[in-house]
């Protein structure tokens, strides 16, 4: 079987991927993965020798220099028209296609496997995408949801009205190209009938809505890599650090919390690791307590530190867990304070309250967070994160 995977998005949505990649190859799949031109995704995937088709933009630029509200159904379209360009002859000889990422890149994936006749299967990394009457869905910027609205299906009626208002005019031009019907609601046609929800049911449960929703467990891979010798030496010479990481998120955000983060660190006499991520953050100053790192093993990492800061995105949350190590959410954007709300919820860790923190309120929920009672309560959670979700759902696609 031949299997292409398509995405579009920050690291958050190609690790998975890299994971469920892996264990396709391992059942005799052929596997080809349609992402990012970034060179650290083409980096990742060399390294476990699947091959990648560059679609769109560089993700790093385009999340660096976000879009204006005005410019979002612009920038949509060209994701969308990428779409069709690349993955009509990338899915040629394929067997069944995976779309994932960002809403119109998405669609414009799953619009060429109709296109080309082949089996589809749509996947989201958090459940906020998926309506229920349990949660809102996300607002779109420019498009804030009217005050005291709260019920949450009229929520995502407009969220359904959002979603066609920005990408349904770009997605059906597109589809029309190619001789293909157009499509009513945008959100609806990506969902589908049966969406794969890609993350663990412990950290992310699942309530029964008002369709089919298929939780996998998250998709991740075990990462043998070794810890550069630079980072080995650090965490041998003193007790474990605090590791400072926010992701990809935007260079100002990311920078101005992780500085305060080290302080904050500082604050509890710990030594600090900072994640350079795509930010390219560092050392604050020249202390020997604060030691900066690019790219590097997760999993190893933060099984050597006393507690994590990070952004809350989907997978950084799930490491840390399966990690048990307590960790410290400042949530930025989308998905992220839901992230934390969950950390906090499981008692493995604090949600930090606001995007913006201070060295004061930093140091209160670290803490919490280095608390022994918090530490006993992340290794417990650990032992319940499930780690097959890759090759639950390599094992799905292949049964057809």
């Amino acid at each position: 079987m031949r299997v292409l995977l398509s995405t579009y998005g920050s690291r958050g949505d190609v690790e998975p991927l890299v994971g469920l990649a892996v264990r396709l190859r391992e059942l005799g799949a052929e596997v080809r993965v349609c992402a990012p031109p970034d060179e650290d995704f083409a980096r990742r995937l060399a390294g476990v020798a699947v091959p990648l088709v560059p679609v769109g933009p560089s993700a790093r630029a385009l999340t660096v220099a976000a879009p204006s509200p005005a410019d979002l159904p612009r920038r949509a379209a060209e994701l969308i028209a990428d779409q069709f360009a690349t993955l009509t002859a990338a899915a040629e000889g394929c067997d069944v296609v995976v779309a994932t990422g960002m809403l119109p890149a998405a669609a414009g994936a799953l619009s060429v496997a109709e296109r080309v006749g082949l089996r589809s299967v749509s996947v989201t990394f958090q459940q906020l995408t998926l309506p229920s009457p349990h949660h809102p869905p996300l607002s779109y910027p420019g498009r804030p949801f009217p005050p005291g609205v709260t019920d949450n299906r009229v929520l995502w009626e407009l969220d359904a009205e959002s979603v066609n208002a920005l990408f349904r005019e770009a997605l059906n031009g597109n589809r029309a190209s190619v001789g293909l019907a157009p499509v009513a609601d945008v959100r609806d046609y990506v969902i589908g009938e049966r969406p794969w929800l890609a993350t663990d049911p412990v950290l992310d449960p699942w309530r029964p809505a008002d369709f089919d929703v298929v939780q996998t467990g998250a998709w991740t891979l075990p990462d043998e890599r070794p810890l550069p010798d630079g980072v080995e030496a650090f965490l041998a010479a003193g007790p474990p650090p605090v590791c400072v990481g926010f992701g990809s998120m935007p260079l100002h955000a990311a920078r101005d919390a992780a500085a305060v983060a080290v302080a904050a660190v500082r604050a509890h006499g710990r030594r600090a690791v900072v994640l350079r991520g795509w930010a390219g953050l560092g050392p604050v100053d020249g202390g020997d307590d604060c030691l900066g790192v690019g790219e590097v093993n997760h999993q190893a990492l933060f099984g050597r530190v006393a507690a994590v800061v990070h952004h809350g995105g989907a997978g950084t949350t799930t490491t840390a867990a399966r990690a048990g190590v307590p960790q410290v959410v400042v949530p930025q954007a989308a998905d992220q304070p839901y992230w934390a709300s969950r950390v906090a919820e499981l008692g493995i860790g604090v949600a930090h309250d606001g995007a913006v923190p201070t060295t004061a309120s930093l140091s209160a929920a670290l803490g919490v967070a280095l608390d022994p009672g918090t530490s006993a309560r992340a290794r417990e959670v650990a032992g319940s994160v499930r780690a097959d979700g890759a090759a639950v759902a390599a094992g799905m696609l292949l049964a057809g």
